[in-house]
């Protein structure tokens, strides 16, 4: 599942008279942590914002999901609601989700949001559509993994722990029968001490 952050951006933006005025927007980037996303939005708008820009703010959003149509980029939020069944205690539960989908108008943004769930399992309602104040949205790409922080250096990746418990177990296994066989001869010779013991005591 898709974890989206709403970054804030500051940076003087260019008018249709030419002068440089201090705006503020708003970005959707999807991300595992702040740091990356954070990362991602520099990385992101370090090519399209001409001179200096400021994050001012990093939120995790309600988003959970988002529908893009190339034949317009304005953004529109949607609340969706529906109704689920708790398995344990058979009572019913009213979930409340938000979406993102591109269109020129709200009476499009509801056809589309529809068009885009239509593989539902549950009925849903969209009692809610508005314009969002959002520019631009960021979903992650396979390219944007070389932007990912490295692990801690107390970590290891999954497949060199499995390979170490893998040849852990090779050598248990390995070296069962010859601890079988020390535990044996051990024993034998507990036993042949022991009967030398009781020889003298006799004699």
């Amino acid at each position: 599942m898709r974890v989206w952050f709403l970054c804030k951006v500051k940076y003087a933006k260019e008018n249709e008279e030419g002068l440089l005025k201090n705006v503020s927007e708003q970005y959707l980037v999807d991300a595992v942590s702040f740091t990356e996303a954070e990362a991602r939005i520099y990385d992101m708008l370090g090519s399209v914002i001409r001179g200096d820009f400021q994050v001012t703010n990093i939120s995790k959003s309600n988003i959970v999901d988002v529908f893009f149509f190339e034949d317009i980029d304005v953004w529109h939020k949607c609340k969706i609601t529906y109704i689920i069944t708790d398995a344990d205690s058979g009572k019913e539960k009213k979930v409340t989700q938000f979406m993102l989908v591109t269109a020129h108008d709200v009476k499009e943004a509801y056809d589309r949001i529809y068009e885009s769930l239509d593989n539902m399992l549950v009925s849903f309602r969209v009692p809610e559509i508005t314009e969002s104040p959002i520019v631009e949205v960021f979903p992650f790409e396979k390219d944007d993994e070389e932007l990912l922080p490295p692990p801690p250096a107390n970590l290891k990746p999954l497949s060199e722990v499995k390979a170490d418990q893998e040849r852990r177990e090779e050598i248990r296994r390995t070296n069962q029968p010859t601890e079988e066989i020390e535990e044996e001869e051990a024993t034998l010779t507990q036993y042949e001490a022991e009967d030398s013991e009781n020889d003298l005591k006799e004699e």
